[in-house]
């Protein structure tokens, strides 16, 4: 099934295929897979007790890496994909905004911590960094006033520090079907299906 053929009967089997299909592939030079990657982001924010929204954000913020027609990211890429604005495009029409705000934004919220608290540069990856490279490096001051004007900008960082957490190579998680009927209640809830 092709993205643009998508209802919200079918947006979370899609998902879910994804994940099985392709979910093993390797995530960008990190110690852990693309799905292990995505299910761990989602699953320590569900252990945190985020809402729901969050979750599912955490869950499909990298399913742009699939959904793109320029293919997935590797170290040796010498131009960026904008996978977060391809996963951003597959889910604007089923999803809250504050979800796919989080998909659109999760690159941005790297270059913007980036430039506004020295302290997290230095904990990027090495894959991380190669990619902020790609992406334009850190804001600049014009671009980190202007971020900070999104109005779902603390729930894009959270998802952030959740994408940057999600690498670890020992960390159990339940499967996507776990997470599956939470991502249909808030495709049912954003489409109004159920009610009235």
């Amino acid at each position: 099934m092709k993205a643009g053929d998508l209802t919200p009967d079918t947006i979370v089997a899609f998902l879910a295929d994804i994940f099985e299909r392709r979910g093993g592939e390797e995530y960008l030079g990190e110690p852990v897979t693309m799905a292990e990657h995505m299910l761990q982001g989602a699953t320590l924010a569900e252990e945190a007790g985020h809402a729901d929204e969050i979750i599912v954000a955490a869950l499909l913020h990298d399913i742009g890496h699939f959904t793109s027609e320029f293919g997935t990211f590797s170290m040796e890429d010498t131009e960026d994909k904008f996978h977060e604005e391809a996963g951003a495009r597959v889910l604007e029409h089923f999803l809250p905004s504050t979800v796919t705000d989080c998909v659109r934004h999760h690159v941005a919220a790297k270059r913007y911590l980036c430039a506004t608290r020295s302290e997290y540069f230095r904990r990027l990856s090495e894959a991380s960094v190669h990619s902020l490279n790609l992406q334009g490096g850190p804001m600049s001051d014009g671009e980190v006033a202007e971020f900070e004007r999104e109005p779902n900008l603390k729930a894009i960082i959270q998802v952030r520090y959740l994408d940057d957490a999600g690498k670890r190579a020992d960390m159990a998680t339940p499967p996507f079907a776990h997470f599956a009927p939470m991502v249909q209640r808030l495709v049912d809830r954003h489409c109004g299906i159920g009610e009235g």
